[in-house]
């Protein structure tokens, strides 16, 4: 209760996201392990001042909003209505659910729900203001110097940027200042680019509320925060006659390869591993278990690259990896630029990323025995 009256939340998430790209739209792709939505949701059910939440999302998303509020403990979550065609039609939805099912409320804040990071201050302040004044919006300074194209459609003049703000949400308004603005627009066929923009052309003054720089749209990928994650494998294969010797892809002339199901590729069983655990898939026994006669003798660059698109399908691109070859016998390094080529080219990343090096164990253990190699790899990953 905000001023004796009930405030609501409209959360426009109905939007495809098709800057982005993904197999979703964006507003429900993880950030640190927890979807965009729910990040903004828990924003505005956290605070005091909001007693209902209304999503408008796709209407094949609807039952999807509310699962993600039940699993995430979303206590204020009213109700969920599907979108229209545009915005201002999807908001325009959500005014009549938030109607039906809220009908005390007098106040009512709409937030993109591409944006996670609002703070509760900026949250507060909008309401404050649009409680006093009717309408209000969250802004910041813009930083950038500015020019304008002239009439001539070449030239162009500098602009004062002291001047301009770049609009951000929530917007807030008196609840009867909002549906008389939506109620104008619709009746002379005007869409406007938000919220603000229909209550200042049905007459109602917008206040600007200092917004947060933090408090961004993610709009492209450039947008997402980084995620970076650091991934270990370990293998070992022991020798076994009449077999080929294949390391990184490359097959190194020596009496006895590695025993396996696959080729044995134990540098290259190493690195999917540690890719695979970054991305916390589990490993290469889950994905390519040797009791599947698909993988008998398989190479393990085709199994590399498998595992390459499954992170790239996750969204996860490779950094880095460093893998160390531990054998007795034979020596590796003549080999080695032609199995970091080999890597690279699979996974699609610079040579400059993959670091390959061999170490003996001083004649000590199986590996100092000859009895057969082991290799260690470590990689870190980013979304």
């Amino acid at each position: 209760m905000y001023r004796g009256k009930k405030t609501a939340a409209i959360i426009a998430a109905a939007g495809r996201g098709t800057r982005l790209g993904g197999p979703v739209p964006k507003q429900y792709l993880d950030i640190n392990g927890e979807p965009m939505l729910a990040k903004t949701l828990r924003r505005f059910s956290d605070a005091d001042e909001i007693d209902h939440i209304i999503v408008v999302t796709n209407e094949e998303y609807v039952g999807c909003c509310g699962s993600i509020a039940s699993r995430y403990g979303i206590e204020k979550m009213t109700a969920v209505t599907a979108g229209g065609a545009q915005r201002q039609d999807s908001v325009w939805n959500a005014l009549k659910t938030l109607e039906d099912k809220c009908p005390d409320t007098g106040y009512v804040l709409v937030h993109d729900g591409a944006r996670p990071f609002v703070s509760h201050r900026v949250i507060r302040n909008v309401l404050e203001a649009a409680a006093d004044s009717g309408a209000a919006t969250a802004c910041v300074p813009v930083k950038d110097s500015l020019r304008r194209l002239d009439d001539d459609g070449i030239s162009s003049s500098g602009v004062d940027r002291s001047m301009y703000f770049s609009v951000q949400t929530p917007q807030g308004f008196r609840l009867e200042t909002l549906k008389k603005a939506y109620q104008k627009a619709f009746a002379e066929g005007f869409y406007g680019t938000d919220d603000a923009v229909l209550a200042e052309r049905a007459g109602y003054p917008v206040t600007l509320v200092d917004g947060e720089y933090g408090n961004i749209k993610i709009t492209t990928r450039e947008d997402m925060p980084m995620e970076n994650r650091t991934g270990t494998g370990f293998d070992v294969h022991a020798f076994a006659p009449g077999r080929k010797l294949i390391l990184g892809g490359v097959e190194i002339p020596y009496d006895r390869g590695l025993d396996g199901h696959s080729d044995a590729d134990v540098l290259v069983h190493a690195l999917m591993d540690a890719l695979l655990g970054a991305a916390a898939m589990g490993d290469i026994g889950r994905h390519f278990p040797d009791t599947d006669q698909q993988y008998k003798g398989i190479s393990s660059m085709v199994l590399l690259r498998q595992v390459g698109e499954k992170l790239a399908e996750a969204g996860y691109s490779i950094v880095n990896a460093d893998v160390t070859v531990m054998a007795q016998a034979p020596k590796i390094s003549p080999y080695v630029d032609e199995m970091r080529s080999n890597i690279a080219g699979t996974l699609n990343v610079d040579k400059s990323r993959i670091n390959i090096k061999g170490t003996t164990t001083e004649r000590l253990g199986f590996v100092g025995r000859k009895e057969g190699i082991a290799a260690e790899a470590v990689c870190s990953i980013s979304r």
